[in-house]
């Protein structure tokens, strides 16, 4: 729109430009030579393309001296503040059991914003699986934000394993805690420097992984760690292309399907065995077959991992331990799924009345709910 908007602007401009030479020429044309006339007018007539590129070229230049801004930017940036304190050791093994405690946490992200979260206090046992839900704007990734440092709090702590992560160095924290995020970020490359850049793993050890997550079958697993291959009768085609670590993954996963780079990404998690994963609305653009299949993994083979699930599918996270209900920054509930729609005044209620299957949603939430008090 923009485009067409100068076009037709310099067209006006280049017939006005013409119409004022030719008036010219004509009121002049006795003291004119002929071919001075001429040069003016031909000079007029190309005006409009001369001056459309002149435009293009500016713009252009302007376009990119973005990348230069940027570059000032990062280099104007202050170092984050674990860079300028004195921390204390981690241990090796951190966190080790995966229990996580918000007390009273502020944060906003520049001075002059409001509170992205607002005195937000929660607690979440070991291997606990929670919902977080939640309007637009209601803080629910500022909780990932907060736990990753991504911005410094205005007050309160965050305590991961009875230890504030404020004196845990960067380093050790991002990597101690794992995130899926919605948009699975892989690299160019092969399946195996997908999934162990820093080449740690034994290929039984990949193979283990991509069996649990549904990439390759039991069948095929047994027959990679025996040295065996297995191909279609048609031809020596591998039935599945993550049977061959060395297959190559685009930037960007763009020669796999969303679901494919949704189960790599938590397999690359899986194989670091980390005690805390985030995930991020990361089952949000994959259909509800593929949803519930990363859901079943992660309920079967994480029992023990502390999870907290950022969802907009209410199905996804009817049956986990808890569901925290985010509005406008605070904490306004934080109870079992089938405990919070049994309540007609609760906001998470109102949600699942607005999703369209609250029948569906209240017998799943019944269901976790006996099973769980069974169990105890």
């Amino acid at each position: 729109m923009a485009t067409e908007w100068i076009t037709y602007r310099v067209d006006i401009i280049g017939a006005f430009v013409l119409f004022s030479s030719s008036l010219i020429v004509i009121m002049r044309a006795s003291d004119l030579d002929a071919g001075l006339a001429g040069i003016l007018l031909s000079n007029s007539i190309s005006f409009t393309e001369t001056a459309q590129w002149i435009i293009k070229v500016f713009s252009g230049v302007e376009l990119l001296m973005s990348s230069v801004e940027r570059i000032k930017e990062f280099i104007d940036m202050p170092p984050e503040s674990s860079e300028l304190e004195n921390h204390t050791a981690s241990p090796f093994n951190w966190p080790k059991a995966g229990e996580i405690e918000f007390k009273n946490l502020s944060l906003r992200y520049s001075p002059d914003s409001p509170k992205a979260l607002n005195d937000v206090s929660f607690k979440v046992k070991t291997g606990s699986k929670v919902g977080i839900v939640g309007r637009t704007g209601a803080g629910k990734s500022s909780i990932i934000a907060a736990i990753y440092r991504l911005s410094d709090w205005e007050n309160g702590t965050i305590i991961i394993d009875n230890k504030d992560i404020k004196s845990v160095p960067l380093e050790c924290l991002r990597s101690s805690v794992t995130c899926i995020p919605q948009n699975p970020t892989l690299f160019d490359g092969t399946v195996r420097s997908n999934l162990d850049p820093s080449d740690e793993y034994s290929d039984a050890q990949i193979f283990d992984v991509l069996a649990k997550v549904g990439l390759i079958d039991k069948n095929e697993e047994l027959c990679l760690i025996a040295g065996q291959e297995q191909f279609n009768s048609s031809g020596p085609t591998p039935k599945n292309r993550f049977i061959d670590l060395s297959t190559v993954v685009r930037s960007g996963g763009s020669n796999l399907s969303q679901g494919q780079r949704q189960l790599l990404c938590l397999a690359r998690f899986m194989i670091g065995a980390r005690n805390i994963m985030l995930i991020d609305e990361a089952t949000a653009s994959i259909d509800y077959i593929s949803d519930a299949k990363i859901q079943t993994i992660i309920r079967t083979t994480m029992a023990t991992t502390t999870v907290l699930t950022i969802a907009h599918r209410l199905r996804s996270i009817i049956d986990y331990d808890k569901i925290l209900v985010m509005d406008m920054g605070r904490a306004k509930e934080y109870d079992h799924p089938y405990s919070l729609m049994s309540d007609r005044n609760t906001i998470f209620h109102h949600l699942c009345r607005q999703s369209g299957e609250f029948e569906k949603l209240f017998d799943l939430a019944k269901v976790s709910f006996n099973s769980k008090r069974q169990d105890r």
